[in-house]
């Protein structure tokens, strides 16, 4: 699936979900979750912290009410597994979206599986999420904190789990990775261990600002060649990587895509383009490169000119992580991007701008 889409939306399956109702093991509403059931997917984890249940989370359909600690938890978020895994618990299901990883983790999250088995893999062929397979994997909760969840998906997976759909005050898919993280962390009552996660990464930005603090100030943007030029807005989680670091975005950057996470731009846009530094998102670091450069339109602004452009490889695991640009893949972003970016900022063409190690 390209990075510049996200899943479509779910169109009726509210009577085959009233049917799986009926049969559905653990069931519960949308305002209640009793916690029942264990995984072999390492469902139990560490254990919450006390008097953390009952916890209202409010979204963007309402607000949802979990009454005990959850154990069977699924991921209909496309990132939301990494936080629950950071919260020391496995989901029993995760929702495909880069593909290529065993069980959708990710391999700056493997070693949060320890010895448990990898979730069971959802996919989304265009319909929205598999309500029968996730009803069948029998959840005490259902995520969707970095999600596009209609309220018609809302509803009918509500039908036999509490689900936390997206919080409602974002753009769909927006959620900062800090509330997404803090979210996740009420939800499993484990509100205190997620505040220190996010902590403990916002650190990592703050000491890359300070070792680079020709970041602040400088002007950012990410976009991707996809059906076109795509440039990602100020509520996508990968334009908040910059904008974290301390870069500021185009001013009119989210009044030309509107409401959205990104948009296409015409040619007569592209002076969003022309920043200190653009960070692009490419399906490989040679011929999308050079097929960039051959537009004179592109090829004349002075980021060009002046090799202030960063590269990553879509489909490699630095690019599937800054995708993600969650609490646990952050950092192997970090360590990746942080060079780049200080090579491309300085303004010289002189200056190479390498492709990580690995």
């Amino acid at each position: 699936m390209p990075r510049a889409t996200r899943v479509s939306r779910l169109t009726g399956l509210l009577a085959s979900v009233l049917l799986l109702a009926a049969t559905a093991v653990a069931c519960g509403s949308s305002d209640s979750g009793d916690g029942s059931g264990s995984s072999a997917a390492g469902g139990s984890g560490s254990s919450a912290s006390a008097g953390a249940f009952p916890v209202t989370i409010a979204h963007k359909y309402g607000s949802t009410t979990i009454k005990s600690e959850p154990k069977r938890i699924v991921t209909v978020g496309l990132t939301d597994q990494d936080a629950v895994l950071a919260l020391g618990k496995v989901p029993v299901g995760t929702t495909e979206w880069l593909g290529g990883y065993k069980g959708a983790i990710g391999p700056w999250a493997q070693d949060k599986l320890g010895g448990a088995a990898a979730p069971t893999v959802l996919k989304d062929t265009g319909t929205g999420p598999q309500v029968e397979k996730i009803a069948a994997l029998r959840p005490d909760l259902i995520l969707a904190v970095y999600s596009g969840l209609t309220k018609a998906q809302y509803e009918s997976l509500s039908k036999f789990a509490p689900v936390v759909a997206q919080p409602g005050q974002y753009n769909d898919y927006g959620v900062p990775w800090q509330r997404q993280t803090e979210e996740i962390g009420q939800a499993l009552g484990k509100a205190d261990q997620a505040k220190t996660l996010v902590a403990g990464v916002e650190a990592r930005f703050a000491a890359a600002g300070k070792a680079h603090p020709e970041f602040a100030g400088a002007s950012a943007v990410m976009a991707t060649p996809y059906e076109g030029t795509f440039v990602y807005g100020s509520e996508d989680p990968r334009s908040r990587l910059l904008s974290d670091l301390g870069f500021s975005l185009p001013k009119d950057l989210d009044k030309v895509i509107g409401d959205q996470f990104g948009a296409n731009i015409s040619k007569e846009r592209f002076d969003l383009l022309d920043q200190d530094v653009d960070v692009w998102i490419v399906p490989d670091t040679t011929t999308a490169v050079a097929k960039l450069h051959a537009d004179k339109v592109y090829a004349d602004l002075n980021v060009v000119k002046q090799g202030r452009e960063v590269f990553i490889k879509e489909t490699s695991d630095y690019g599937n992580a800054v995708s993600l640009s969650t609490v646990l893949s952050i950092p192997y972003v970090l360590d990746r991007l942080v060079p780049q970016l200080a090579a491309a900022v300085d303004g010289k063409a002189s200056t190479k701008v390498a492709q990580p190690a690995a």
